[in-house]
């Protein structure tokens, strides 16, 4: 299928996400607007909130595995929910793992902020380093 534009494919993929947390009985609350890099808030207990990114990539995206200059602080509260189409993959990862297996980038105008690249198959040394992250593990790995 191809998409009018990329904004409606994050946006639509984005609810996705969410319908998936919700699937999963979380409580999820949606931000208004998306200037702090949270697209939404789960709240696991009266105490404890987790701070949720969710970056999607298209099966038409020339490099569909990859995110690129992200910038984020970590916090152990952080979390992105990545989606990659091409093989109907989440993957949910810490901010600070992502920091860990992302690269940085040294120079030009995108100097300091992060990129991922995720795994593009099923098996190998990049699949099973990720495996915890992807699909119903990942989305387990919220309420630890």
């Amino acid at each position: 299928m191809k998409y009018r534009d990329t904004a409606s494919f994050g946006k639509r993929q984005e609810y996705s996400a969410i319908a998936e947390l919700l699937k999963r009985d979380f409580d999820v609350y949606m931000t208004l607007v998306d200037d702090q890099g949270i697209d939404c808030v789960i709240r696991l207990n009266d105490e404890r909130y987790l701070d949720i990114q969710i970056k999607a990539r298209s099966k038409e995206a020339k490099h569909w595995n990859f995110s690129a200059a992200m910038s984020f602080d970590v916090r152990d509260n952080f979390y992105f929910i990545f989606y990659t189409e091409k093989n109907n993959n989440f993957w949910v990862i810490p901010s600070k793992d992502v920091k860990k297996l992302g690269t940085e980038n040294k120079s030009g105008k995108h100097a300091g902020k992060i990129s991922l690249s995720l795994p593009k198959t099923e098996s190998g040394d990049k699949a099973s380093k990720f495996d915890k992250y992807k699909n119903d593990k990942g989305f387990a790995s919220l309420r630890v």
